[in-house]
């Protein structure tokens, strides 16, 4: 940075001959895209100030926040997260300003839901802000009628999880399973869910926006597509693997595919119990697929699975999600990393959280109940250290940068006694009481972990 807090325009002129390797890259996929992140870049420069002139063109033509190839997801998290406070800044200052002369008005956005009710709850309160985008730019509340807990934090994450869980439901109708990919995929069917795909897409939206990790499975497609990539043959393989297979059999065939797949350019597909067909083109049913045309027919029917038979519900999707968080700073992510941004990163190193732990009230690092509880720790299954990331901080994923980058107090909560460890995930903090011996310890923490929904004041 120079005199004036512009870029070096050596270091600008270097940065823009790696843009040009992106983006031949991109083309012929050579390296991976991770190696144009730069660690230089991503550790020294103030991106707080490179947000500024990025923003203010008219002052320094040239930023790192335009050539967002050499940014990690870690780095581009905080752009956006920066973009959202500056929006969120901005909307509690025109709250409190309308409030003062106009009449009160809360600056934030709450949500005041029933457990038992959650969607519907929720679909109403966000359906009356059509027409008050604005307010959805607003810091996130949430309040479970008949409960005690006060949000600062922990209250919207176990919301977020909960919707999420019921939304996903496959009872409810919305998304279908495949076993094998093991992820949830647009039902075609589900014409008439447009408000509630419209609604999913707002919860991812408000979920980046308030810095909460969802846990969602959807094909990498889904990321695509919300960045505007068009789907290809390779991208149906996380949707539907067997089907995939098939295709490139059907491709790859060394013979007369006409006579042996006796297909036309149909596709059926069942609808509350009744078999379907859709024509992949006029008169599609009376043209077969034969070796000179087989790839037009692989093209229609993969272009009909991930865009035409669900176009109403992710175009209702996409426009919830981008109507929360669209915008420069999201432009700045590839799909892969949007994928990270949203659902964190499935790896759980313990011992990375471990080193960064921090005690309290009586405890230190070598006492005894600390040692026992990352013995504890350490020899649980994967899902037990799940519910347990869960109880302590609201999520079961990682945050971008993994568990070695969070905030993570454990504190001593009393003598030996028979009470369970608490929580204090808007903090994610834990509570533990001095028990005795690691067996006792052992019992009280996997009881508590395992019952680890709903919130009160202590």
């Amino acid at each position: 940075v120079n005199e004036y807090r512009c870029i070096d325009d050596h270091v600008a002129s270097a940065t823009k001959v790696l843009g040009i390797l992106n983006n031949s890259n991109i083309e012929c996929n050579r390296v991976c895209y991770k190696e144009f992140y730069n660690d230089a870049i991503n550790e020294l420069v103030d991106f707080t100030e490179d947000f500024a002139r990025w923003k203010d063109t008219q002052r320094c033509s040239f930023s790192f926040c335009a050539h967002p190839y050499v940014l990690d997801p870690g780095t581009k998290s905080k752009l956006l997260q920066l973009d959202a406070n500056n929006q969120m800044r901005s909307q509690i200052r025109g709250a409190l300003f309308r409030s003062i002369f106009g009449g009160s008005e809360c600056p934030y956005l709450i949500l005041k839901v029933r457990r038992d009710n959650l969607i519907r709850d929720t679909l109403w309160q966000i359906s009356a802000l059509q027409h008050q985008h604005e307010d959805l730019k607003k810091p996130l509340k949430v309040i479970f009628k008949g409960e005690e807990g006060i949000d600062e934090g922990g209250v919207q994450k176990e919301f977020f999880q909960l919707i999420i869980r019921q939304m996903f439901d496959l009872n409810y109708g919305m998304f279908t399973y495949d076993e094998e990919s093991r992820n949830f995929w647009f039902s075609s069917t589900a014409l008439e869910n447009a408000r509630e795909f419209n609604l999913i897409g707002k919860v991812f939206g408000l979920a980046i926006y308030n810095s909460v990790i969802l846990d969602v499975h959807f094909p990498m497609i889904v990321y695509k597509k919300l960045m505007g990539v068009e789907p290809k043959l390779d991208d149906l393989k996380d949707v539907s693997p067997s089907l995939v297979r098939g295709l490139r059999m059907l491709l790859e065939f060394d013979g007369d595919v006409e006579d042996v797949f006796a297909r036309t350019f149909v596709v059926d597909y069942e609808e509350y119990g009744v078999i379907k067909s859709h024509a992949l083109k006029p008169g599609g049913e009376n043209v077969n697929v034969n070796n000179d045309n087989r790839e037009e027919y692989v093209k229609l029917y993969v272009k009909y699975l991930l865009e035409d038979s669900i176009s109403q519900q992710f175009q209702a999707f996409a426009e919830g999600f981008h109507e929360v968080c669209g915008g420069p700073a999201l432009r700045m992510f590839i799909p892969d990393e949007l994928e990270l941004l949203i659902c964190g990163s499935p790896s759980l190193d313990f011992h990375a959280l471990e080193e960064i732990t921090s005690t309290e009230d009586g405890y230190t690092r070598d006492h005894p109940v600390i040692k026992n509880f990352w013995t504890v720790v350490h020899a649980m299954t994967v899902e037990e250290k799940k519910k347990l990331l869960f109880f302590c901080t609201g999520s079961d994923r990682s945050p971008i940068r993994g568990l070695g980058s969070m905030t993570f107090v454990i504190s001593r909560n009393g003598p030996d006694s028979d009470r369970l460890p608490t929580a204090h995930t808007c903090f994610n903090h834990l509570l533990l009481p001095e028990y005795r011996d690691l067996e006792k310890l052992r019992r009280c923490l996997l009881t508590a972990i395992s019952n680890a929904e709903g919130f009160g004041l202590m």
